[in-house]
C-alpha cells in the first residue's frame, strides 16, 4: 500500500469519525428528547385521569349524600328551600364532573359511572315528584331511601376501578 492510499484511507476514516461525531450525539439527544416528551404526555395524561377521578368520585358522593339526606328530610317533614338548593347544586356539579369525565376517561369508568346514573336518577327523579306533591303510585320518602342502597355498591365499584386505573392496589 502506498503512503497516498494510506493518508487518503486516514484522511476518509478521520472525516467519516468526525462526521459520526456530530450525527451521533445530535441523533440520540433527538431521541432522548422524543422520550422525554413521550414520557411528560403519559404523565399529564395520568394528571388529567386523576383529577377527573378524584372529581368525579367526590362529586358523585357530594350528590348521593344529599340526596339520601334530602329523603330523609322529606320523610320526617323538615324539607326546606335550603335543601333544595344544596341538592340542585350539587345535581349540577355531578353532571358537570360526569360530562368533563367523558372526554378523559376509559369507557369501563364510564360504564361504571353510568350504573351508578342510573341508581342515582332514578331515585332523583322521583324525589323531585315527591317533593312536588306529583309521586307516582308506591313513591315514598321510606321507598327512596331504601332504593338508595343500590347506589353503595355501585360507587364503590367505580372508585375500585379508577384507584385500579391509576395502579392502585389494594392487598
Amino acid at each position: 500500500m502506498s503512503d497516498a492510499l494510506a493518508t487518503a484511507i486516514t484522511a476518509a476514516a478521520g472525516l467519516g469519525g468526525a462526521l459520526l461525531g456530530a450525527v451521533l450525539p445530535q441523533r440520540f439527544n433527538a431521541r432522548e428528547r422524543a422520550a422525554e416528551a413521550e414520557l411528560a404526555a403519559l404523565r399529564r395524561s395520568f394528571d388529567e385521569r386523576r383529577e377527573a377521578y378524584t372529581a368525579m368520585n367526590r362529586a358523585s358522593e357530594q350528590f348521593n349524600t344529599l340526596l339520601k339526606d334530602a329523603l330523609h328530610r322529606m320523610r320526617d317533614g323538615v324539607y326546606a328551600a335550603d335543601d333544595r338548593t344544596r341538592l340542585e347544586e350539587s345535581r349540577r356539579e355531578y353532571r358537570d364532573r360526569y360530562a368533563a369525565a367523558q372526554m378523559i376517561v376509559p369507557l369501563r369508568i364510564m360504564e361504571a359511572s353510568r350504573e351508578l346514573n342510573k341508581v342515582l336518577a332514578e331515585v332523583d327523579a322521583a324525589a323531585k315528584r315527591l317533593d312536588r306533591g306529583l309521586a307516582e303510585e308506591g313513591e315514598s320518602a321510606a321507598r327512596l331511601i331504601v332504593m338508595m342502597r343500590h347506589a353503595e355498591p355501585r360507587l364503590v365499584a367505580m372508585r375500585t376501578l379508577m384507584r385500579k386505573d391509576l395502579g392502585i392496589e389494594d392487598s
